[in-house]
């Protein structure tokens, strides 16, 4: 009798209803859902199996052993790694020693400058290389004032067809990346804390060791997490540095199938670039939720 009447009650009013909002809520899922595999996942789908597709047809390996066996897709690589982390760690030790002078320094336009930050964020990044090749280009602002005071032919910064200039466009770019999230936890800080570290004879820099950083550590996992990704698939920056010798991933995805037409080598490439990016997004997203940024 009580499964007859439970049954009676899903089959009343409620339960049809129930039974409605979930019909609506599908048809509503499925149009963004659609739209989501075609014009992503199906293209994603579409590289993969090129991946496996050598010229000579048919499904194989090969691509895979003959990149992986290739000097310029370990060179790449590495440089992509080094780079990606090197502008990481910059990012995160300009990012915090800035966001600690915007935040508790005192200075006339600091509000305004914490919310030019905001406004950075929106910026491409081939705009700030720009702005570096105007300063420090070969015909830049800085080798024009050595010839004009020196009187000859040509200037000392050469640095940014290098891969500093790279590293130092890369920190550039991404270090508002990292401010923002710190101005962010910085402004919820308990100002207290810092009044009473100073009163008991806390200098400066303890007071950063002990009682900020500790409160800084969750914005800074999780900006520098973020910033770590969007290095390791930078392509702007690199491409418009003109840099010699500079190849990453995504410029090598670039050169292979633009310039030499190989796209099985490119999907390849690209593949790996995938999977390096979703485990360092899967890492991030991880490293947010244990220290609960």
């Amino acid at each position: 009798m009580a499964s007859v009447a439970a049954q009676d009650v899903r089959r009343g009013p409620s339960g049809s209803r129930v039974v409605r909002e979930r019909r609506t809520g599908v048809l509503w899922a499925l149009p963004p859902v659609i739209v989501l595999a075609l014009v992503f996942l199906y293209p994603l789908a579409l590289v993969v199996q090129q991946s496996f597709s050598p010229d000579e047809g048919g499904t194989s390996l090969t691509p895979y052993t003959d990149v992986f066996a290739s000097r310029s897709f370990r060179d790449a690589l590495t440089t992509t790694v080094w780079l990606a982390v090197g502008s990481t760690v910059g990012c995160l030790v300009l990012g915090f020693v800035l966001a600690l002078v915007i935040a508790f320094v005192p200075f006339p336009g600091g509000k305004a400058v914490a919310k030019f930050i905001d406004v950075f964020l929106s910026f491409p990044s081939f705009l700030i290389t720009l702005a570096l090749l105007f300063i420090y280009g070969s015909v830049g602002m800085a080798n024009g004032i050595w010839t004009d005071v020196t009187g000859t032919a040509d200037g000392p910064f050469h640095f940014l067809t290098t891969p500093w200039g790279v590293l130092l466009a890369e920190i550039t770019f991404f270090t508002p990346f990292v401010m923002r999230p710190l101005l962010a936890a910085f402004s919820q800080m308990d100002t207290a804390q810092l009044e009473v570290a100073s009163s008991l004879g806390a200098k400066p820099a303890r007071i950063v060791r002990q009682v900020i950083l500790p409160e800084a550590l969750p914005a800074l996992a999780a900006g520098g997490s973020l910033v770590l990704v969007m290095c390791l698939n930078e392509f702007g920056i690199v491409l418009f540095t003109g840099a010699k010798g500079v190849t990453t991933l995504p410029m090598l995805v670039y050169g292979k199938a633009i310039l030499e037409s190989d796209y099985p080598a490119a999907c390849v490439v690209a593949v790996v670039n995938i999977a390096i990016s979703v485990g360092l997004y899967s890492l991030y997203r991880m490293v947010s939720r244990r220290v609960g940024a």
